[in-house]
């Protein structure tokens, strides 16, 4: 990945502003965005924004504040430099795309983090986006995507691929193909608004109550990858197949049927994608009469998807009861 070097200091234009980032389920071609991969074969996912979302407030303080920065989420910080926040990204965000304190940050989300649904990402994606408008700066959706993605891949080191900041920051329902040289071809995929809504009106969306740390899952997986190239190339075609399957009339059955597949083939990657409470769940939902789902994310918890003949179908009431279940659409 190519090196993003920080920008200069500059002074706010705005005195507040408040934006958001939306977060994210993939159907096919997940891991397939990781660059062991696609550095040696173009790498494919199909992904769609959904109506949960990631919202971040950046505001200048007044001078009267005894600290520097104050940032808001599940704990309260108040530091007196960008060096001592303990919240990674957003430190890092600061570095790359700096704000003159006195600041302060807040942000509030629509699910639990750590969930399989892009959260650190979509902050990523919105804390930049705040901040480069706190500079007067419009900045592209591909700039925020790859200076998100740079803050998680390079600057932290972590595991992941870049699919989530690009679904962050483009939203809506597309393909993403992952180049040799790094770049990301975005391919949207249109649906009338009918098509649209018969798509999400199949969904069920389950939320296991298991928040874990992707890192641990994506480490084995990324170790993985050389081992498990035919499998994950077979993941990467899913993703032509699907892009075929939405260009013609959209047939439930096959989409559900192509879910469990990418599942059965997922779940191969890494030990610690699923375990036997995930399986539990999954086989009930199948029994049930759901035609294919996955667990979103990396794996190990977050997010159970289903596709389903309908949405009264009884995967809810009859096998899922002590789930939570999440109202999704584009």
């Amino acid at each position: 990945m190519r090196s993003i070097q920080p920008l200069q200091l500059k002074e706010s234009v705005l005195q507040y502003v408040t934006t958001s980032a939306p977060l994210r389920v993939s159907f096919v071609g997940g891991g397939t965005d990781l660059p062991g991969f696609y550095e040696r074969e173009e790498g494919a996912v199909v992904s769609t924004a959904i109506n949960q979302s990631i919202f971040v407030t950046v505001k200048s303080m007044g001078s009267l504040y005894d600290y520097q920065y104050r940032l808001n989420y599940s704990i309260t910080e108040n530091v007196n430099s960008v060096d001592e926040i303990q919240n990674v990204i957003a430190r890092e965000c600061l570095k790359l795309v700096p704000v003159p304190p006195p600041l302060y940050i807040s942000t509030v989300a629509d699910i639990p983090a750590s969930s399989g649904l892009g959260s650190s990402s979509c902050f990523a994606v919105a804390l930049l986006k705040a901040l480069h408008l706190m500079r007067g700066e419009r900045a592209s959706d591909v700039q925020i995507a790859e200076e998100a993605a740079y803050i998680e891949m390079v600057a932290l080191q972590r595991p992941v691929g870049k699919q989530d900041h690009y679904a962050a920051a483009f939203g809506g329902l597309n393909v993403f193909h992952f180049q040799r040289s790094g770049n990301v071809m975005v391919e949207p995929l249109y649906l009338s608004s009918i098509g649209l809504q018969e798509l999400f009106s199949h969904f069920l969306l389950f939320w296991t109550g298991i928040q874990r740390d992707a890192g641990v899952v994506l480490k084995e997986q990324k170790d993985n990858i050389q081992d498990k190239m035919k499998m994950l190339i077979e993941m990467r075609d899913q993703v032509y197949e699907m892009k075929a399957l939405f260009q013609k009339d959209l047939i439930v059955e096959e989409m559900g049927i192509m879910l469990h597949q990418g599942w059965l083939r997922k779940r191969q990657l890494a030990s610690t994608i699923s375990n036997s409470q995930i399986d539990q769940w999954y086989e009930a939902a199948m029994n049930a009469g759901a035609y294919g789902g996955k667990l979103c994310g990396a794996g190990g918890g977050g997010f159970l998807l289903f596709f389903s003949p309908s949405i009264r179908a009884c995967i809810y009431s009859q096998c899922i009861t002590g789930l939570a279940r999440v109202e999704i659409c584009i």
